[in-house]
This record gives structure tokens, C-alpha cells and sequence, in this order.
């Protein structure tokens, strides 16, 4: 991995969007990508975690837009950078590894669904990118929160790859499940994600196209890191 940064005049104050499915590297790789870049790392699959997390400890359905729109407005969702991973905070308690259970990767999706829930969030998501110099990632970013991004990447994988991904982030969060478990949910996920009414998932016009199936997360910030400074010339 490189740590040293980018100090390039033409990327100060641009955005850098990164969309792609569940298990695509999104996170991960735009997290490296902000640090080598100097920027700030916007998860916004993180926030929506994080509402679902929040919504479910007070037992808040998955189903009950208005609810969870009225939490999404007003509970304070944070991102503080710790030791080189992205720490996510609500009401100043950290929740950065509940927001990853099993549970709450099950409801993500419907709570991500509703359109008052992302309108809110998605107001949230612009308000932290008016001073640009950003890389922001999740599942609409490039369509929906960014749509005038400097540089738009769509990361895609074979679900195999994105499931084995999946797995030994878990395992390593000492959750017991399968590959074929998490196979089938990141195939539910995408069927979800795909076809939902508001902000569905899908590659925005523009957006540059990266496989990394076969790729390693440095190889993919490369990669990008290329890409980037082709555009930005």
C-alpha cells in the first residue's frame, strides 16, 4: 500500500464519486483513495447502516418510512478517521462494527428504500460535499447525491468474490456464517437495490466501469488513482 499522497493542484476541491454494488470494494477502496488524495471519505452506505442500527435498537420497523425519515433528519450521524479506518459515531457513541452485524445488513436495504429516508440523507450527504475535495461512495452516489461528480467509478465483482469478501469481513468480526449464506444475500441484495423505486442501483452515464474481481484493493486504487489523473489533466 502507498502512503504517500497525491499533492496535485487540479484535484484540490473536486468530487470523487464511487458507486457499485454490496461487496464491491467501495469502501475500502475509497477510504485508501481518500487518503491518498488528501480528502475527506464520505461512507453513505455507513449512514444508512447506521439509521438502520439506530432504528432497530428502538424497535422501529424497516417498513415505517415516516419513522425512520423523522430519525434521519434529526439523529447526528459522524465519521472521524481513527488509525486509518473510518470510525462512524451516532449521538457521540461509536457504533462502527454494530452497524456491520448480520441484522442490520438484513434490513439495510427496505430502510435504504424509502424515499423520504434517502431524501433526507441525501440532503445530509450534499451538505458535507460543498467544500468539495471529497470521495464519496455507496449505491446512488454517482446518479442521485453527486450527480455532477468530477470523476465517477462504478466498481463491479462477481458475486462469488463479493460474497468471499463478505465472509472474511465477518469472520473477522467473529460472526459465524457461510459463503453460500452470504452468496445469497448479496443476490438479494442486488435484486433489492436493482429494482427498488427510489434511487435504484445502476451505473450512471459517464461513470468509468472498474471489474475488480481479480484485483487487489491496492491494485484498484491504482488503478483509479490513473483513471483519475487521465481525467483530471
Amino acid at each position: 500500500m502507498h502512503d504517500i499522497k497525491l499533492n496535485l493542484p487540479r484535484l484540490k476541491g473536486k468530487i470523487i464519486a464511487v458507486d457499485g454494488p454490496a461487496g464491491s470494494g467501495k469502501s475500502t477502496t475509497a477510504r485508501m483513495l481518500a487518503a491518498r488524495l488528501g480528502y475527506v471519505y464520505l461512507d453513505t452506505g455507513a449512514m444508512y447502516r447506521a439509521l438502520t442500527h439506530f432504528a432497530l435498537k428502538r424497535k422501529i420497523s424497516p417498513s415505517d418510512g415516516p419513522a425512520l425519515a423523522a430519525i434521519a433528519e434529526k439523529v447526528p450521524i459522524e465519521f472521524e478517521t481513527h488509525e486509518n479506518v473510518n470510525r462512524v459515531s451516532i449521538n457521540g457513541k461509536d457504533v462502527t462494527n454494530e452497524i456491520r452485524t448480520p441484522e442490520v445488513t438484513r434490513h439495510v436495504s427496505e430502510v435504504s428504500a424509502h424515499k423520504e429516508v434517502r431524501k433526507a440523507m441525501v440532503a445530509k450527504q450534499r451538505e458535507m460535499g460543498k467544500k468539495g475535495s471529497i470521495v464519496a461512495e455507496g449505491r446512488d452516489t454517482t446518479t442521485v447525491v453527486f450527480p455532477h461528480a468530477d470523476v465517477k467509478i462504478f466498481l463491479s465483482a462477481s458475486v462469488k468474490e463479493r460474497a468471499s469478501r463478505r465472509l472474511l469481513d465477518l469472520t473477522k468480526m467473529g460472526i459465524s456464517t457461510t459463503l453460500e449464506e452470504q452468496e445469497a444475500d448479496i443476490i438479494r441484495r442486488d435484486e433489492h437495490d436493482s429494482n427498488r423505486e427510489h434511487s435504484p442501483l445502476k451505473k450512471a452515464p459517464g461513470a468509468f466501469t472498474v471489474d475488480t474481481t481479480d484485483m487487489t484493493i491496492e491494485g484498484q486504487v491504482d488503478f483509479i488513482i490513473s483513471l483519475i489523473r487521465q481525467i483530471l489533466k
